[in-house]
């Protein structure tokens, strides 16, 4: 992996890890464009650039992620993914990380749920979102599932975000309700993804794979930035049947090029 690969990825990363399109499908599909051979370390680069976006949460949400009652619905949320995402760590860092079928599988039949769902969001709760009043925490039980749902979100090309939005929806929550708690449930989820990775590849990051990572996390922190509010201002005035249509496209296209 060149300097060059590792800013290109931390640019896919960072405009794409909180838009329910897959962050970690379009890595794995970027560095097949690239040409990079999806090795141990690539894999872990994969991942740890994450907390690079994740960082940009904390950043925005400073105020709101530190508060005692946000942070226990986070735990709630964090519970199913931590349990489902351990017990599946080596099933899914072996076999289903770099496997450009499964991304490209994801992608479309994610986008194609993800349409469906907002066509019957819209219906039954007539889209009534108050955009301007300031969104509203989950539930417990809320909180407990949109965490079940995220941990779909271990299949590569799935969405982290895609999921919970969707489980969001379905329990009824605003859009702006449930992006934003998708941001912050983001930082537990990732921090512990990449501190896993971590501690069990560390052998792996040589003086030359640190530059890389610190690229990659300088790089996706800043575009995530951006990424954040461009999402916040498009949830103002659409919906998310574009993402859905642009899943099924990107996957369409790899689908005849690539298979």
């Amino acid at each position: 992996m060149t300097i060059l690969h590792s800013i290109i990825l931390s640019i896919v990363e960072g405009v794409t890890e909180f838009l329910p399109i897959s962050s970690t499908g379009h890595l794995i599909l970027a560095s097949k464009i690239l040409d990079i051979a999806q090795s141990d370390f690539v894999k872990s680069f994969e991942i740890i650039i994450q907390l690079g976006a994740i960082l940009s949460v904390v950043v925005l949400y400073y105020k709101k992620i530190f508060q005692l009652e946000t942070i226990k619905k986070l735990i709630v949320a964090f519970i199913p993914t931590a349990v489902i995402g351990l017990a599946l760590y080596k099933v899914v860092k072996t076999y289903l990380l770099g496997n450009i079928a499964v991304v490209i599988w994801s992608l479309l039949i994610g986008g194609i749920l993800l349409i469906i769902l907002e066509l019957w969001y819209k219906k039954k709760v007539r889209d009534i979102v108050d955009i301007e009043s300031e969104s509203k925490l989950p539930s417990y039980k809320q909180s407990f599932l949109i965490g079940l749902a995220q941990s779909v979100a271990v299949v590569p090309g799935v969405s982290r975000s895609a999921s919970t939005i969707a489980g969001g929806l379905l329990l009824g929550m605003s859009r702006k309700s449930i992006v934003e708690f998708s941001f912050l449930l983001a930082v537990p989820t990732m921090a512990a993804a990449s501190g896993l990775d971590i501690v069990k590849n560390y052998k792996l990051f040589t003086t030359e794979n640190l530059l890389s990572l610190i690229i990659g996390f300088v790089g996706s922190f800043i575009v995530a930035i951006f990424s954040i509010k461009f999402l916040l201002g498009f949830i103002k005035k659409y919906d998310f049947i574009p993402f859905g249509v642009y899943r099924i496209v990107i996957a369409l296209i790899f689908l005849l090029l690539i298979l």
